[in-house]
């Protein structure tokens, strides 16, 4: 064996310290080899076929340890550190070591024994010890075989998949339970004390399954396959071991390279923008792209990022795991599925090796800084690689730690408006003295004489009189006020933080006589009144309470897409398939505004009031529109069928690359000039009215149409940080609900 020197990597870094490859190895790799070890500070990996290293890192000492006799194809240290135990099987046997009396034995000249606890039970492609370091599941052909780690006996034989078994894993909070995957693309539930299959899934995917990953935290498992892609179950008893998530790690690092690229961040000398978007996934033209095998999957100690940080990260108690493919490796966060950052070995130019044939992580951190192992893909050699989590972290996204953009975005505005901005002008045009004709306004009487000559001064019947005609009378009763006008007014109790949301089921009520579909429904701000568009073509106001209906509005053909309360609740906007806009007043039968079919050439999917009741904004097609307006539900006697309420097109906002705009959202409680769009494209679109343009696209948002954008837009009922008003959720048909952050589109 001969090992070259520790040297540290700069290529393709801004920070140097992010990779450091502490030693390599020229060794005889054997063919069938499939799993590597790594523990806190030693490594094991075969150097000669049948003969076994494990290099203490803290020393810089190897230990040889012989005792197979056929190529060694798969290692795993123990779950505890004292004592710390190596497990490495061959075809013709597993062998157990004890490393720290194997140390002892060499120190003093003996050769170091293991204990063989299992022979000829063929080509083993992965050992795992169980949490208590007392058991030792061996996958070998299409069979688990149970082991005890203190002497040679089978303890149970898990026989069931139909191709090779990859990997196995322990689920520490459930006793006697394993999980397997294989080459036969399933992953299956054993009960090991009994040999029973608990449950068995059906084929994920084309490619073999090659590894696995049971999440404690979450309670689920995380299975890869040959080609990129990643699976994540649920192992909570009543999910039924279903589906949460599939990740394309390709499609990933593409989104991934493509937001640094946009984002114009410094990359150092040694990196630029050209040589980050030549990903593997993004091959330029003449080259070889290349499959992207999942290795390994390894939890992540993220948190040494943020270890040294004034202010720590929100999500810090976020789960984050490794993935280790034949080009690098890859951090995923648990809980948006994203990927946080990648280490492609060929970036960095002092490295042995560029591309792997299998890879081992340590699981924490020392000193913020993570141990992998790497064997060469087409040479005998290994390497031992140092990486710096969080120098990795900061060269790549910055956007992590909490530096205080100014130039991010924010929903609640920051500065005036600009002077070409599109709200400035329909603001302009609805200041604007509407004319006579437009309102139908009688024209005013001009002060003139009684009589004909110039001299004889106006009585002044035009003008107000200099004293005082009576006095009024005080004493009168009030005037019953009706209950309407007097909701706005009402102060609202603060709604205590300590309690829980309301989730008990309290009322049902039918809205209609006859089953009919409720489309949208939408509550004032006050959260007394409640409005419902119906199938029908009808516009309902109930009680929140489901108590009393208060008015019902008829005049729309179709279906009713949205409706939305105005800022004062006087005002109702409705929206529907007959691609027709009204805007009903609360106390009225009657529309105050229609915007017929002659102004859109599709349905009207979104409609809603923007900018405190300046605005409507609504979607049509592929673009939404800004309408400024004007509202007036007086009737002039002698044109009584002409509406005085007046609405003007500002302007049209088209979002990019999609057919339809499926869902809008924008705040109207307070000043804002951020429009969030979604489009059937599955992209979400970020547009910011006061400049008038799109500032930022978020690509497959979901796996679907997003449906459904919701904003946090106050409350009534609470007082809340005014960067709380950042976040939003999105969600789609079948994929859940995503929450994101407006300032870092995470």
């Amino acid at each position: 064996m001969e090992g070259a020197g520790g040297q540290c990597s700069s290529g393709g870094s801004r920070d140097p310290d992010v990779v450091c490859q502490k030693r390599a190895f020229k060794v005889k790799l054997p063919e069938p080899l499939v799993q590597l070890a790594c523990s806190r500070h030693h490594c094991a990996f075969p150097v000669d076929c049948s003969e076994l290293c494990v290099w203490n890192t803290a020393t810089a000492q190897p230990l040889r340890l012989s005792g197979h006799h056929h190529s060694i194809s798969a290692l795993s240290f123990g779950s505890k550190i004292n004592p710390l135990l190596l497990c490495s099987a061959s075809r013709e046997r597993v062998i157990v070591w004890n490393i720290d009396e194997c140390t002892q034995k060499v120190q003093e000249g003996f050769t170091p024994r293991g204990i063989v606890i299992g022979t000829l039970l063929g080509m083993v492609l992965h050992v795992r010890f169980s949490p208590d370091d007392q058991q030792v599941a061996v996958c070998a052909g299409n069979q688990i075989y149970m082991l005890s780690a203190k002497n040679e006996a089978i303890l149970a034989e898990l026989d069931g998949h139909l191709a090779p078994v990859t990997a196995a894993e322990f689920c520490t909070w459930e006793k006697s339970v394993l999980i397997s995957v294989s080459e036969d693309r399933t992953f299956k539930v054993w009960d090991y004390s009994t040999g029973k299959l608990m449950y068995q899934s059906g084929i994920i995917t084309s490619f073999p399954l090659l590894s696995l990953l049971v999440d404690e935290e979450n309670k689920q498992i995380i299975t890869g396959c040959g080609e990129g892609q990643l699976w994540i179950f649920s192992l909570i008893s009543d999910h039924n071991y279903r589906c949460i998530t599939h990740i394309n790690l390709k499609k990933e690092q593409a989104k991934f390279c493509n937001k640094l690229w946009k984002s114009g961040k410094e990359l150092g000398e040694g990196q630029n923008t050209s040589k980050l978007r030549k990903t593997d996934n993004m091959a330029p033209e003449g080259s070889v792209e290349t499959s992207l095998p999942v290795l390994l999957i390894e939890h992540c100690d993220f948190s040494v990022c943020f270890h040294n940080e004034e202010n720590m990260y929100s999500a810090l108690n976020t789960s984050y795991f490794w993935i280790g493919t034949s080009t690098g490796l890859l951090i995923i966060n648990l809980e948006n599925f994203e990927l946080e950052a990648f280490l492609s070995y060929k970036d960095y130019s002092d490295l042995s090796i560029r591309f792997a044939r299998s890879c081992a992580l340590t699981r924490k951190a020392v000193n913020g800084k993570v141990l992998c192992l790497i064997t060469s893909m087409f040479e005998d050699m290994v390497a031992v690689l140092e990486v710096n989590l969080a120098a990795l972290v900061r060269t790549q996204h910055s956007d992590f730690l909490p530096h205080g953009n100014e130039n991010s975005l924010s929903v609640i505005a920051r500065c005036s408006l600009l002077k070409n901005s599109p709200l400035c002008k329909g603001l302009k045009k609805n200041m604007e003295e509407p004319s006579s004709k437009t309102l139908g306004l009688k024209s005013r009487v001009k002060d003139q004489p009684l009589v004909f000559h110039n001299k004889i001064k106006s009585s002044g019947y035009t003008e107000a009189p200099r004293m005082t005609m009576f006095s009024p009378n005080n004493n009168l009763k009030k005037k019953n006020v009706s209950k309407w006008k007097t909701n706005c007014k009402c102060q609202n109790k603060e709604y205590p933080s300590e309690s829980y949301p309301p989730v008990n089921y309290k009322k049902e009520v039918s809205v209609t006589s006859k089953p009919t579909p409720i489309f949208c429904v939408q509550h004032s701000g006050d959260g007394k009144m409640l409005a419902c568009g119906l199938a029908d073509s009808t516009v309902r106001i109930l009680s929140s309470n489901l108590t009393d209906m208060y008015n019902v509005f008829t005049g729309h053909d179709s279906a009713v897409n949205s409706v939305g309360w105005s800022h004062d609740k006087k005002w109702l906007v409705s929206a529907s398939e007959d691609r027709t806009l009204r805007v009903w007043s609360v106390c009225n039968k009657e529309p105050a505004l229609i915007l017929g079919k002659e102004k859109f050439h599709k349905a009207v999917r979104f409609a809603q009031f923007y900018f405190i009741d300046a605005f409507v904004l609504l979607c049509c097609g592929a673009e939404f529109h800004l309408l400024s307006l004007h509202l007036d539900t007086a009737k002039d006697d002698l044109k009584r069928y002409k509406q005085r309420s007046v609405c003007n097109l500002v302007q049209k906002f088209p979002m990019a690359s999609t057919v339809e705009i499926t869902s809008l959202s924008a705040v109207n409680d307070f000043y804002s000039y951020i429009v969030l769009t979604a489009g059937s494209n599955r992209a979400l679109e970020v547009f910011d009215l006061n400049a008038g343009c799109s500032t930022a696209v978020i690509s497959e948002v979901h796996t679907r149409s997003v449906h459904q954008i919701c904003q946090n837009k106050g409350s009534s009922f609470s007082t809340q940080q005014s960067e709380a008003y950042n976040l939003f959720m999105t969600t789609a048909a079948g994929d859940g609900i995503k929450l994101w952050d407006l300032r870092t589109l995470r």
